[in-house]
C-alpha cells in the first residue's frame, strides 16, 4: 500500500434507517427483493465492517459524526419542535469546519437534522453549500394528512443555503418531492464534484440520502422496478444512486484520489408497512439491541485501504470524526472530550485490530447498555421500541459471538466481564462530571463549563 496522500477527496454517503441485513453484501439484497450490485462492489473494493456501531436514531448519530462526541455530551439527544434550539450547539466544532480549515470545499446534499434555523443550518456549521431538508423525511406526509394546519406546524420545505448567506426555502417537501429528492441530491453532488475538480480543490461531499426512511417510497422511475413492493424498489433506487456517484468519480478520473465511505445512521425502520431488517441481529433503531447499534459500513480508498477485507472489530461512529480529521491533516479540538478514536491505521490495514475495545450507549439521557470486546451488558432492557423499558436490578450480559440474538443472560457464568464493563461506564460518567454536558435546547450563547476554544 502507498503512503496516504495529503488532502484526498472525501465522499461520505449516509443512508437513512438502512438495517444491517438489507444489502446483498450483508446477506440481504435479492433475499429482500432488491439486489444491490453497486454497493456490494464498493464493499468488495475496500474494507467492510461487521461491527460498526451508531447511536439510537437520526439526530444523535449525525451529531456524533459531526462532533466526534457522544450525544449525551452535546445535548443532541433527539429532535425537538421545529424552530426551537435543536441539533448541535454552535460551540461544537464540526467535521466540516475541520476540513474547511484544511482547504477543503465542503458541501452537504441531503438530510441535516442538526439545526433548523439561522446559525444552526449546515451553511453556518462549516459547509460551503447545502441543499436538502433541515429535519426529517416523514414531514413529507404532512401536507397530505387530513386536517394539517400550517398555522400551527411549519410547512415542510426543501431548503438551500451558502456560507455567509441566508438560507432560503426552495420547494414544499411533499410526497411527490419525497420521491424525487434523492435524484436531485445526487445530481447536485455530481455537479459539486465537477466544479471542485475543475478548480483543482480537494472536496468533502457529504451525501445523507433520504432512503430508506419512512415513508419508504421510490422515485417514479423505480416504482415497480423489483416487483417486490415500494421498500425493495426504494432499495434498488438507493443502490443506483450510489452507483451514479461512483461512476462520476471514474469519469472525473479521481477514483484513486478519493476516500469513499458508505454507511447507515441507525438500525432498520421499525414502522410498518416499511419495516426493515437487521439480519441476524435482534431489534430496530430506538432500542439498545444489536439491530439498532450495528449498521452497514464500508470504506474504499484504492491503493491505501486493502480491497476485499472484512472485519468484526468494533468501530464507533464517533471514530470517523477523528479518523477523517487525520486524513485531512486536521487537528481535533483539545478543549473538550472527544470520544472518537483514530482508526486510520486499522482502515489502511497496518494493523488487524481496531483501536477501540468498547463504548457506552445512551438513549436520550439514559444509560442503556455498554459493549466491550465480544460482550454486551444491558442496564435497561427494551427489545422493541415503545415496549416499555425494563430497568434491570442486575444487568444482563450476553456473549455476542455465541448469542448474536441476545437471548441468554450469562452474567452468572461470566461475572468477571462485569468489571471491565463497569470500568468503561465509570470512566465515561466521571468524564461527564468533569465536563458537564450541554443541556438539550441550550441557547446559542450558552458556554459550557470548564471549556474555552483552543
Amino acid at each position: 500500500m502507498n503512503s496516504p496522500p495529503q488532502h484526498p477527496h472525501i465522499v461520505f454517503i449516509l443512508a437513512d434507517n438502512l438495517g444491517w441485513g438489507e444489502l446483498g453484501c450483508y446477506g440481504g439484497g435479492a433475499l429482500r427483493g432488491a439486489p444491490t450490485p453497486r454497493i456490494d462492489k464498493l464493499a468488495a473494493e475496500g474494507l467492510r465492517l461487521l461491527n460498526f456501531n451508531v447511536e439510537s436514531d437520526c439526530v444523535p448519530t449525525r451529531s456524533a459524526l459531526m462532533t466526534g462526541r457522544h450525544p449525551i455530551r452535546t445535548g443532541a439527544l433527539q429532535s425537538v419542535p421545529a424552530g426551537l434550539p435543536q441539533g448541535i450547539h454552535p460551540w461544537e466544532i464540526t467535521l466540516a469546519q475541520l476540513l474547511s480549515a484544511q482547504g477543503y470545499a465542503t458541501a452537504i446534499y441531503g438530510k441535516w437534522h442538526l439545526g433548523d434555523r439561522e446559525g444552526r443550518y449546515p451553511k453556518d456549521r462549516g459547509f460551503d453549500e447545502w441543499y436538502g431538508i433541515p429535519r426529517t423525511t416523514n414531514e413529507s406526509m404532512f401536507t397530505s394528512t387530513p386536517g394539517f394546519d400550517p398555522s400551527v406546524v411549519p410547512m415542510p420545505y426543501v431548503t438551500e443555503g451558502r456560507k455567509g448567506e441566508p438560507a432560503r426555502n426552495v420547494t414544499i417537501y411533499d410526497l411527490d418531492m419525497r420521491r424525487r429528492i434523492d435524484s436531485e441530491l445526487v445530481a447536485r453532488t455530481i455537479e459539486f464534484m465537477r466544479r471542485q475538480v475543475k478548480a483543482k480543490k480537494p472536496f468533502f461531499a457529504y451525501l445523507p440520502l433520504t432512503q430508506l426512511h419512512y415513508p419508504t417510497i421510490p422515485h417514479h422511475d423505480f416504482a415497480g422496478r423489483t416487483g417486490a413492493g415500494d421498500f425493495a424498489d426504494s432499495m434498488a433506487e438507493m443502490d443506483h444512486r450510489v452507483g451514479q456517484v461512483l461512476d462520476e468519480l471514474d469519469s472525473l478520473k479521481i477514483t484513486s484520489d478519493s476516500l469513499v465511505i458508505f454507511a447507515s445512521d441507525n438500525g432498520p425502520e421499525f414502522r410498518r408497512p416499511w419495516r426493515g431488517t437487521a439480519g441476524p441481529w435482534t431489534g430496530t433503531y430506538h432500542t439498545s439491541m444489536e439491530g439498532a447499534l450495528r449498521v452497514p459500513f464500508m470504506v474504499r480508498w484504492p491503493g491505501h485501504v486493502p480491497a476485499g477485507r472484512v472485519s468484526n472489530e468494533i468501530v464507533h461512529v464517533t471514530d470517523l470524526y477523528t479518523t477523517l480529521a487525520r486524513v485531512a491533516g486536521a487537528r481535533v479540538p483539545t478543549d473538550r472530550p472527544i470520544d472518537g478514536i483514530d482508526q486510520l491505521d486499522f482502515f489502511l490495514g497496518k494493523q488487524e485490530k481496531s483501536n477501540r475495545e468498547g463504548f457506552v450507549y445512551y438513549i436520550k439521557d439514559e444509560l442503556r447498555a455498554a459493549k466491550w470486546r465480544d460482550w454486551k451488558m444491558h442496564i435497561v432492557w427494551e427489545p422493541e421500541p415503545n415496549a416499555g423499558p425494563n430497568h434491570l436490578e442486575t444487568p444482563w450480559i450476553f456473549n455476542l459471538i455465541q448469542d448474536p440474538k441476545e437471548e441468554t443472560d450469562v452474567g452468572t457464568q461470566a461475572s468477571w466481564v462485569r468489571r471491565p464493563l463497569r470500568v468503561l461506564i465509570h470512566e465515561f460518567q466521571q468524564s461527564l462530571k468533569a465536563h458537564p454536558p450541554i443541556p438539550p435546547g441550550a441557547p446559542d450563547d450558552y458556554v459550557p463549563a470548564k471549556a474555552t476554544h483552543k
